[in-house]
This record gives C-alpha cells, structure tokens and sequence, in this order.
C-alpha cells in the first residue's frame, strides 16, 4: 500500500501547498472549537451562576469571537481542500490518460476500454473524495480526539477513564466491520468494468442489436451485471450499517456514565455545573470525531480498490521504449524483414509470425493476400513497431526499426488500418491528424488521389461538414477514402493499406491505385486486401497462411505455381462472371 501511496503522491504536484493549507486551517478549527467548552464552563460558573453581568458579556464576547475564528478557519478549510482534491484528481486522470496514449499495443492489449474508461472516471472519483477527507477531516478528527480527551483530563481525569474503557470497544469494532466489507468493493469496481463493457458493446453496435431484434437479451445482460453490482454494494452495506448503532451505543454510552457520575463529583464538591457542562460538550467533540473518523476509514476502505486499479495503469511498463541514441532519419522506404518470428505474450504456446524473410525495395507496391487469422496484419503492424518481434528484425530504410526514435518512424509510415476511425469534429479537422498544417491544396489534392472528392463536393459544407460520433453520418467507403486521404497528407515514405478498399466499389478501387502509381511512385504502398483485383498489378505478391509466407511473386507467376492463389483467382472469377 505504501508504494501505491508513493505513486499516486506524485499527481499533487502544484497543488501540494492547497494540500498543506487544508490541515492547517483545520488545526485552527479545532483549537477555536475546543476552547469554547472551555470558556463556556466559566461564564456558567463565574458569570452566570455568580450572577456577574460583567463576566457574562466579557466571555459572550469572547465565545462569539471563537466560533466567527472557527467559521472562518473551516471556511478556508474547505476551500483548500476541495481545491487541493480536485486538483489532484484532474492531476492523476491527465497521468492515466498520458500513460494510455504511450501504451503499446501489448500494453493496450492487457486492459478492456471499459476497464480503462471505469479507472479515469469512478476510480479518480473514488481517490478524489477520499483526498479530500484525508487532508480535512482525517486531520480535523485526530486532533480533535486528542484535544478534547487533554481538556477532559484537565477538568477530571477519573472522568476521562470512561473513553479508556469505551474507545477500545469502538476500535475494535470499526475494525472488524471495515475487513469484512472492503472485499467487497473490490469485487464491485471490477464489476463496474463489465458494466461499462456491457454498456458500451450496446451502444456501439445498437443498429445490430435493433435489425436482431435483441433488446431483451442485451437488456437481460446489462439487468444482470447491474444486479451483481447490487448485490456486493447491498452485502456491503449491510456491514457497513452496524457502524451507526455501534457509534450511537458508544455515544449515548459516554453521556450517561458522565452524567451519572458526574452528579455525583458535583454533590462531592469536585466538579462544578459548568465543568459538567463543559465535559459532556468535549465527549460529544470526541465521540463525533470518532464519528466522522469512521467514515473517512469507510471511504478509504472504497479508495483502495480504486488507488490500486489506478496505480496498475500508471506502472504498467510500456514494453516499446525509444533508444538510448536513437535514429532521427528515414532515408528511404525500403523494408527488410530477417528471420521474423512473434507472439503476442511470452508464455504463448505457438508464434503469430514464424520465420519471415522478406525485402522490399523503396518505391515498390505490395499486396498481401491470405485467409481470416494468417497473421496478414499482425505482419505489417510490425514495420511503424506497433509491436516488437519476438525474435529477428524488421529494417526500415536499412536501419532496425528498435534504433528509430519511435516518433520519427511512425511519421514515415502511414497506416490505414481495418477499423476506420474518425475523430468528432469535421472533415478538414480528421484530415490534418495526417499533418496539421497541411494548406487546403494539400488536402484538396490527397483527397483527389483517395477519391474521396467524388462525395465531399456534393456537401452543402464541403471540408467543414461535421463528422458525426465515429463517423456515423459517412458510409464505410467513405470512411475508408477519408482515412486514405488522412494516411497520404503525411507524405509518408511507406503507406499500408490494411484491407481499406473494402468497402468501396472495385472501378474506384481501381481509380486509387491507378493515383497511387501515378502520384505517389516513390512511396512503398502495402496494400492487404481480400481480393486479387486490388493487389494483381502489384510488383510482388505474398500469399500468407498460419503466420507464413507460403508464396511470393507477380500475379502472372502466382497463377502458374500457387495452388492457393489459384483457388482464391477461380473463386472470386465466378463470383465476377456471375
């Protein structure tokens, strides 16, 4: 616990002053609240009970003074400490989402986005409100309870031996209760991430789910994980509800062994009414404390699971690290693959990749071509290092791809990948992801080259028509045109096509790679696709099956010595011919 304490720590940063100020105006709290019992136990012996107007007013004024300088130190109290937690929060939901972004693949790989999502919202959310009873009432109790037990000592000490007696049982009490139920909070934030899973599969994929016609199955699922998220918060609960009738046992307790033998010090003479008075204020200050002690435990006991599930992420150890001197120049896009081996996690029982020896020249156009699950993009997301190989090298430019300062070789290649994703915003902002200050020609001109023109003249708005969330007001053609678009303003030195003309018709399928060859005939283009058409004129073909280059060639030398090339020609020319 005390290493993810350390790790956390460090996202107070600027607010570590906001965090010193809070305890110490609450400091000042308690001591203003603390001597008022004090003062008032002298206006009822001295004024009240004397009769001594003079006295009266002169610590009336006195207690009005303390309780305007405790309104005013909690006042500020309040103030630093919420600045100090939700500066901390927004700290540490900045530290998550940084972490996030230089995730590997293989580092992404290991969380869900809905685990990822529960740990930047209600775990933050859980750490931010336990900060701020930390740094306010985890102080203001302590001193509290010290204070107030000092004064009861002071006024009687035979007195203060009924807290001695009672705290321990309340200790010992709030202990068992808070083992029993932090368990299950862990349980209930785990089950957050299915929830959010749930939530977030049927709202992504809810065209599906209506055209199925399954509402109930997905509202079945989500009733499901939701009743679970019930059930451990009501087992908690439970538990938890045991601290109130055990606080108020305790505090009606403490009043009634004070008022008892407290009568019985003042009918002897060493205790007077005001001291009495005083007493039963301070036992109140103490058993609140305690109190208020137990809740700031019960939201650190919720905190922990949280502060864990946060830590996890922000030690992850990204696995895809630049060099200690690495290379900032691509000089060309040529691509070398030696002995290429890979698999996701070490403890895999077979390779993903298994020996690829592959060279392409600067310039050269590639396709790949293979069955669902032939490793065809796993290959590919090699080259930008998405991925290390587990054994052997990928050369870009003659250079190892692990030498490359990450952000340098990622800027010469431009992937298109098989999800089309596109940002909110509008058409002119998700295509300058590809370069920011690309000028309207540039643009203008990449999405001549994607054919993506064709359908963005036709806009009332043109470049500056919305893009609804991912995308939903385009079709997948268009999509996958703008994404194309987007690849090219980065002028790459390698541009990789992962089946991204899928969805658009074969003639401008056709019209693109026709640019490609024209426009663009010094960039090595990787086209991965599911028909031959796409890739037939390109300058080699590889033929992929269960992570292996099983063929390699021209179209024309395919057609006379693959058999699977051949199979994958005669099948698709039958579908054309019908």
């Amino acid at each position: 616990m005390n290493r993810i304490v350390e790790r956390l720590s460090g996202s107070i940063r600027e607010y570590r002053r906001d965090s010193i100020l809070a305890p110490v105006f609450v400091a000042l709290e308690v001591v203003m609240e603390v001597l008022i019992p004090l003062v008032l136990a002298d206006l009822i012996d001295d004024g009240i009970t004397a009769g001594n107007m003079d006295i009266i007013i002169k610590l009336g004024l006195v207690l009005l003074l303390f309780a305007i300088m405790s309104l005013v130190f909690g006042v500020f109290a309040g103030k630093y400490a919420a600045s100090a937690s939700a500066g901390f929060a927004k700290n540490l939901r900045h530290d998550l989402f940084y972490a996030v972004q230089n995730f590997s693949f293989a580092n992404i790989d290991k969380y869900s986005t809905a685990s990822l999502i529960t740990r930047m919202t209600t775990d933050v959310t859980n750490v931010q409100n336990a900060y701020q009873m930390i740094v306010r009432i985890a102080i203001r109790c302590p001193l509290m309870l010290i204070f107030a037990f000092l004064m009861v000592v002071g006024i009687h000490a035979q007195l203060a031996l009924i807290f001695l007696v009672l705290l321990p049982i309340l200790g010992i009490g709030m202990y068992l209760i808070i083992t029993r139920a932090q368990p299950l909070f862990e349980l209930v934030f785990k089950t957050y991430d299915s929830l959010n899973k749930v939530v977030r599969e049927n709202l992504r994929g809810i065209r599906v789910v209506k055209s199925y016609v399954r509402e109930d199955y997905e509202i079945k699922k989500f009733r499901n994980v939701s009743g679970s998220i019930y059930g451990y918060f009501s087992r908690a609960e439970k538990i938890l509800a045991f601290t109130s009738p055990l606080m108020q046992a305790v505090v009606y307790a403490s009043i009634l062994l004070i008022s008892w033998f407290g009568a019985q010090f003042i009918i002897s003479g060493s205790l007077t009414r005001g001291d009495l008075i005083s007493l039963i204020s301070y036992s109140m200050q103490i058993l609140m404390s305690l109190m208020m002690l137990a809740m700031v435990f019960v939201m650190i006991t919720m905190a922990q699971a949280s502060s864990r599930r946060i830590a996890e992420v922000l030690e992850e150890e990204v696995d895809l690290t630049n060099p200690s001197d690495p290379v900032f120049t691509v000089a060309d896009g040529s691509v070398e693959f030696r002995d290429v081996g890979f698999q996701y996690t070490k403890d895999a029982e077979q390779e993903i990749l298994k020996d690829i020896n592959l060279k392409i020249r600067s310039g050269e156009t590639v396709g790949i071509l293979g069955g669902t699950g032939s490793a065809k993009s796993t290959l590919v997301q090699l080259i930008p290092r998405l991925y290390d190989t587990t054994k052997g090298e990928v050369l870009v430019g003659g250079v190892n791809v692990r030498e490359y300062n990450l952000t340098t070789l990622r800027d010469a290649v431009a992937m298109v990948l098989q999800k089309n994703v596109l940002f909110s915003g509008t058409i002119r902002d998700n295509l300058k992801w590809g370069n920011p200050d690309a000028t309207d020609e540039e643009i203008a001109r990449a999405c001549r080259l994607a054919k993506a023109d064709e359908f963005i003249e036709t806009l009332p708005e043109g470049f500056d028509t919305k893009v609804e969330q991912g995308g939903a007001n385009f079709s997948g053609g268009q999509k996958q045109r703008l994404c194309i678009a987007r690849a090219l303003l980065k002028k790459p030195k390698i541009l990789i096509l992962d089946d991204s003309t899928s969805a658009v018709d074969t003639r401008t399928d056709a019209l693109i790679r026709q640019a490609f060859r024209t426009e663009i005939p010094d960039t090595t283009k990787i086209i991965i696709a599911q028909r031959i058409a796409s890739v037939q004129d390109a300058d080699n073909i590889l033929v992929m099956d269960a992570g292996r280059i099983c063929a390699m060639g021209t179209h024309e030398e395919l057609l006379q010595n693959n058999a699977i090339y051949q199979e994958m020609y005669r099948s698709q020319m039958k579908g054309d011919d019908a």
